[in-house]
C-alpha cells in the first residue's frame, strides 16, 4: 500500500526567486536553492521518494545535491537521507537531530516506532547553536530554536533572497503536530513563531512545514491561534482539570472552523498542546 500511495505522488514545484524553489510531495516542504556553487536542499521527504525529488531538481540544474539540511529528524522529513548521503550530498543538522537519527525512536502520540537510520543518512556536521552557508549568491543562516516541534528544529533564513523555511515550526493552514516525546512544547513553538516573525517582512516568502507558501500575514495569524490555545489550555490546567475534560472543554472551539480541517484533529490538537506543557 505504501509503494501505491508512492507510486502516485507527484512533486510540485514553485519558483521563489531565479534560483530558489520550493517542492511539495507527500511529506514535508522542501526548499531548493541551485546555482553556481551546488545545489542546498532542505529536507528530503519520505523514504523511496528520493527519486522523484531528484528527477525534480534535475529540472532546475543538472548538479548533484551537495549540501543537504534537515529541519528535524522526522521521517517525513528527512526520509530520503539516505538515498541522498549515498549520492554525495553532506548532510547537515542540529546535533539533536544526529542523536535521534542514529537510535531507534518512539513518537508516543502515533503509538509508532522508528527505527535508527542507517550511517549514510546521518548527519555528519552538527551544530548546537547554528551555521552559515554563503551559497550561490546568497548568505543563508541556519539556526536552532528552543523545543517547539522537536528538540532538534532548525530555521533556515535565505537573508539575500528574503526567502525563510521554518520546518514544522509552522503549519500553514491547520493545527500543527507538537512530538511531546522528542521535546516538543507549545510554549517553543509560540517563540519560535516569535522568531521567524522577527526576521520577516511583508515581502518575505515563507516555507511552511507543511501547507502552501506562506508570508508575514500568515504567520501572525498563525502565532495568534497557537498562544490563545495555550492560554486556554493553561487557564483550565490551573483550574485543576484533569487531560479527559480539558479535551472535553473544547478549548480549541474557536479556530476549529479555520485551524482544524488538518491531520490533526481539534481533540488530538487539544491534547497534544496539553501533553506538550507536561
Amino acid at each position: 500500500a505504501q509503494d501505491g500511495q508512492d507510486a502516485q505522488v507527484e512533486f510540485k514545484t514553485t519558483k521563489l526567486t531565479d534560483n530558489l524553489f520550493m517542492l511539495q510531495g507527500k511529506g514535508g516542504n522542501l526548499g531548493l536553492s541551485v546555482g553556481k556553487d551546488g545545489v542546498f536542499l532542505i529536507d528530503d521527504d519520505y523514504k523511496g521518494l528520493s527519486d522523484k525529488i531528484m528527477a525534480a531538481i534535475a529540472e532546475q540544474t543538472k548538479e548533484p545535491v551537495r549540501f543537504l539540511v534537515n529541519t528535524h529528524w522526522h521521517f517525513d522529513h528527512a526520509g530520503g537521507n539516505e538515498a541522498f548521503g549515498e549520492s554525495g550530498a553532506t548532510i547537515v543538522a542540529h546535533k539533536n537531530v544526529r542523536k535521534r537519527l542514529s537510535s531507534d525512536q518512539f513518537i508516543k502520540a502515533f503509538d509508532k516506532k522508528i527505527p535508527a537510520t542507517a550511517e549514510a543518512g546521518l548527519p555528519i556536521i552538527t551544530f548546537d547553536q547554528n551555521i552559515g552557508f554563503h551559497l550561490n549568491g546568497d548568505d543563508i543562516d541556519v539556526f536552532h530554536v528552543a523545543p517547539a516541534h522537536t528538540d532538534g528544529d532548525a530555521l533556515v533564513h535565505f537573508k539575500t533572497s528574503n526567502v525563510l523555511h521554518t520546518g514544522d515550526t509552522y503549519f500553514n493552514g491547520f493545527y500543527p503536530f507538537i512530538d511531546a516525546s522528542s521535546g516538543g512544547r507549545i510554549d517553543g513553538m509560540i517563540a519560535a513563531a516569535d522568531t521567524a516573525l522577527a526576521l520577516v517582512n511583508d515581502k518575505t516568502k515563507i516555507i511552511p512545514g507543511h501547507g502552501g507558501l506562506s508570508n508575514k500575514a500568515e504567520l501572525q495569524a498563525y502565532r495568534k491561534m497557537l498562544a490563545s490555545v495555550r492560554d486556554t489550555v493553561q487557564g483550565l490546567i490551573d483550574s485543576g482539570k484533569t487531560r479527559k475534560q480539558i479535551i472535553a472543554a473544547k478549548p480549541t472551539l474557536k479556530f476549529d472552523k479555520e485551524w482544524g480541517g488538518g491531520f490533526m484533529k481539534p481533540d488530538q490538537w487539544a491534547g497534544i498542546v496539553y501533553d506538550s506543557m507536561q
